[in-house]
């Protein structure tokens, strides 16, 4: 059974934000001129075993950045493949969008055809027309605390990051206090890491980042509520235009 953390995050009265901005207020705007980069750290090929000929791990292959061309401004955050032509990201990130614009690892558009989003999760599913590079799998059950996990997004909207840590307990969303429980870890996120995936040490889902503490830890929505949520076709709408 996971070991509970929500009277630790009380005790210690810590403010929980998105990875992609302040909650419960919308993330703030990018400047459309700047986008800053974070040096993506190099993964050992003998421990991964997943390398491609360019140099890209299978895990790396299916994150994608995602820019959220808004009727305020501009905004970024992260995203993965489920499969071929579906993402899955936060609400948060393509809320309020006039446009959305999908790159993969090599710096490829991926053109979307539609998107929807979730209103008991900080979950959105994203079409795309064209193929994505790479598609990793669910776990088939959620970690126990003290497993390892990375965390492979692009913070900042900079370039293609990989963090790591290990899964602590699980709290109550503070968020979307209807959801029930979600994972925290200590693995490193940064505003733009919201909708990563958090991967096990075999290169599984475990969940999906979507925001963070002051105290530096991130809250991930877990697969197995990912899995419900898919699994009820009432659970996503269409996204509204602005």
């Amino acid at each position: 059974m996971r070991a509970p953390v929500r009277g630790a995050l009380a005790a210690a009265g810590v403010a929980v934000v998105a990875a992609c901005g302040t909650l419960p207020d919308m993330p703030p705007s990018v400047p459309a001129d700047i986008v800053p980069s974070v040096a993506a750290p190099s993964l050992d090929a003998a421990e991964s075993g997943r390398l491609s000929p360019d140099g890209f791990d299978a895990v790396q292959r299916m994150a994608v950045r995602i820019r959220n061309v808004g009727c305020e401004g501009l905004s970024t955050g992260s995203g993965f493949a489920l499969d071929a032509t579906t993402l899955i990201t936060n609400r948060h990130v393509v809320a309020d969008s006039e446009s959305l614009q999908v790159n993969t690892y090599d710096g490829r558009d991926i053109d979307v055809s539609a998107a929807s989003t979730a209103t008991l999760a900080d979950l959105a599913v994203v079409r795309t027309e064209d193929e994505l590079p790479s598609s990793p799998e669910l776990a088939e059950a959620d970690p126990e605390p003290g497993a390892r996990v990375s965390v492979v997004g692009y913070p900042s909207g900079g370039r293609l990051t990989v963090t790591a840590g290990e899964v602590i307990g699980t709290t109550t969303d503070p968020l979307n206090e209807n959801l029930g429980e979600v994972l925290v870890t200590d693995a490193p996120v940064e505003p733009g890491s919201s909708g990563s995936a958090a991967l096990d040490e075999s290169g599984r889902v475990i969940g999906v980042v979507y925001a963070k503490t002051t105290d530096g830890r991130s809250l991930v929505v877990p697969q197995s509520t990912l899995r419900e949520m898919l699994d009820d076709t009432s659970a996503f709408t269409p996204l509204p235009a602005c």
